[in-house]
C-alpha cells in the first residue's frame, strides 16, 4: 500500500523576541488575526489600540518579505497576495524580577514579563486544488446495505399496550 504524499505549502516565519509585553496581552492582538489574509490582517493590527499592535505589524511585514525573499531565492512559485496568517503565537521569554517598596521598610517582589512574538504565513491553496486534495476514493461496504434502525423503534413506540379485560361476574 502506497500513502500518497499531500505536497505540503511552504511556511514562512518570523519572530521578535524579548518584547517588554506580557504575553497574555500579546496574544489578544494575535488571536485577532490568525486565519486572516494577510493584507486584511495588517489593516485589523494598524487600527487595533493596544501598546503592542505596532510591534506585531512589524512581524507580520516581515513574515512577509520573508515569504517574497525566499520564493525569489529559492525559485518558489508564492503570490504574496494569497498569503495568510497560519499561527501567530506569544511565548513566554525570561522575567525579570523586580522589587516594589512596601509598608513598614518590607519589600514586595514583582516579576516583568517578556514575550517572544513569532508569526507564520502560508499560501493559501486555490478551491479547485483543496477539492481534488480532499477527493479520496470512497470505500463500498462488505455486501449488506445499511438497516434503518429508526424505523424499527418507531414501530415498536407505536404499539398501545393491551386493553385491560372485564372481569367476567359468576
Amino acid at each position: 500500500m502506497h500513502k500518497a504524499i499531500a505536497p505540503t505549502t511552504p511556511e514562512f516565519r518570523a519572530e521578535a523576541r524579548f518584547q517588554r509585553c506580557s504575553p497574555q496581552k500579546a496574544k489578544l492582538v494575535l488571536d485577532m488575526i490568525k486565519g486572516l489574509r494577510v493584507e486584511k490582517a495588517i489593516n485589523t493590527v494598524a487600527f487595533t489600540n493596544k501598546r503592542i499592535a505596532p510591534v506585531v505589524e512589524k512581524v507580520l511585514r516581515s513574515a512577509i518579505q520573508n515569504a517574497q525573499y525566499l520564493s525569489d531565492e529559492k525559485g518558489l512559485d508564492i503570490d504574496v497576495d494569497n498569503l495568510y496568517v497560519k499561527t501567530a503565537v506569544a511565548n513566554e521569554g525570561p522575567r525579570m524580577k523586580r522589587i516594589r517598596p512596601a509598608p513598614m521598610g518590607r519589600a514586595f517582589r514583582y516579576q516583568r514579563r517578556i514575550a517572544h512574538i513569532i508569526i507564520t504565513v502560508a499560501e493559501k491553496k486555490s478551491a479547485a486544488a483543496e477539492v481534488e486534495a480532499t477527493q479520496e476514493p470512497v470505500k463500498k461496504t462488505a455486501g449488506k446495505p445499511a438497516v434503518k434502525k429508526a424505523a424499527a423503534k418507531k414501530a415498536v413506540a407505536k404499539k398501545k399496550a393491551p386493553a385491560k379485560k372485564a372481569v367476567a361476574a359468576k
